[in-house]
């Protein structure tokens, strides 16, 4: 056999892969364990989206087995890639040559991948998928609640910080200082906040108060709530005056926005967890997430005028944290910097244009200042 021959061959053998694979159908329930310190039962069902493609939906059965959209899924050639922005995680895998019922790859989520094969199941073979439990009970719309209980201490030193609603919507802050709770409570950056004693910022507390209403606070709530309580136990005191302050405006940058839309619980709300190395953000508006993370992490106040509204997205947004960040009296003070190197992520103002499709231009803004009148330590429980 000569050479043309040979190259030929082997041309026509690559060409009847890519036929192949082009004609392959991913569509159906594909299982597989994973293998992280305990045994995790994976499923992800695909099935074609309205809009041509494909589209999935995850299950960890082990943890619970609460749906969670795939962001993205694509087969191309024989290699198959999902993400789920929704947890931080990807996975890409090489379907079988032979009969396509097998799919070799690697899941990852955070700095050490682990591998996961998957197989695709028939109604014999699939796993049983748990039926999810009940959202929680959402507080009534209406409803005007106070926290009914309070518990207020000072921290211990080393406690981490903390702060997040349960289930049953009592607020739980672990090593929170008066200034934080005035920004949650008002949605303002510390520059929007004068004239406050020293220590706003370094007396620490944990907080654990219940609401006197039953149900899920809503986050309008449950902010009216820790006003109230500010008032009523921290003796506040304020009046607003409006400034031109240095600001960050939040605009969609000419490629786009690269988010995923949230579209399943539309009244919930945001969650926020990790950091600079990953932070991961499910069901949270752009305002909303500028208030929480953006006016944690930068040094002037975030302005959303990306035009997106009330929509809620999940996303992973990874960044390096600069040192002057996560200092003593830094936004993000306490927190590790991002280590450095040549696959460190990019600071903040790159990685948001790059991972999200937005971008933070600096200019002024009239915003409104809080300026503290009377503020007294928490009083007793």
């Amino acid at each position: 056999m000569n050479k043309l021959t040979m190259c030929i061959l082997a041309l026509a053998a690559l060409l009847g892969g890519l036929l192949l694979a082009q004609d392959r159908d991913i569509t159906g329930t594909w299982q597989g364990t994973l293998h992280a310190g305990k045994d995790l039962r994976i499923v992800m069902k695909v099935s074609k989206a309205d809009a041509g493609g494909l589209k999935a939906v995850m299950y960890s059965i082990d943890q619970g087995g609460q749906p969670i959209p795939a962001s993205s899924i694509t087969l191309q050639g024989m290699t198959v890639k999902f993400a789920v922005s929704a947890i931080g995680g990807t996975y890409e895998g090489k379907l079988s040559n032979t009969d396509g019922t097998t799919i070799s790859g690697t899941w990852s989520q955070g700095p050490n991948p682990l591998p996961l094969d998957l197989t695709l199941a028939n109604d014999k073979t699939a796993w049983t998928i748990p039926e999810p439990p009940p959202p929680p009970k959402q507080m009534a719309a209406d409803a005007d609640p106070s926290f009914e209980v309070a518990t207020i201490k000072p921290s211990k030193e080393g406690t981490p910080f903390t702060i997040h609603p349960t289930a049953s919507g009592n607020l739980i802050a672990n090593n929170a200082s008066l200034g934080y709770l005035i920004k949650f409570a008002y949605e303002v950056h510390p520059r929007q906040i004068t004239k406050g004693p020293a220590w706003l910022e370094t007396d620490k507390y944990d907080l654990v108060a219940k609401p006197d209403k039953e149900g899920m606070p809503s986050l309008k709530q449950m902010r009216m709530m820790v006003r109230k309580l500010l008032a009523d136990r921290f003796q506040l005191k304020f009046h607003t005056e409006q400034k031109e302050l240095p600001v960050y405006a939040i605009t969609v940058a000419k490629t786009g926005a690269k988010l995923t839309k949230n579209e399943g619980n539309p009244n919930g709300n945001p969650g926020y967890g990790g950091g600079p190395a990953g932070m991961r953000v499910v069901n949270s508006t752009i305002a909303e997430f500028a208030g929480f993370v953006l006016n944690e992490a930068l040094e002037q106040p975030a302005v959303d005028q990306t035009g997106l509204g009330s929509a809620r997205y999940d996303f992973v947004l990874k960044w390096t944290a600069d040192a002057a960040q996560t200092q003593p009296g830094g936004p993000l003070a306490g927190a590790a910097p991002t280590a450095a190197g040549a696959d460190a992520p990019p600071d903040i103002f790159a990685a948001m244009q790059q991972q999200l499709g937005l971008k933070l231009e600096s200019t002024k803004a009239p915003v409104d200042v809080m300026v503290i009148d009377h503020v007294e330590k928490p009083s007793d429980n």
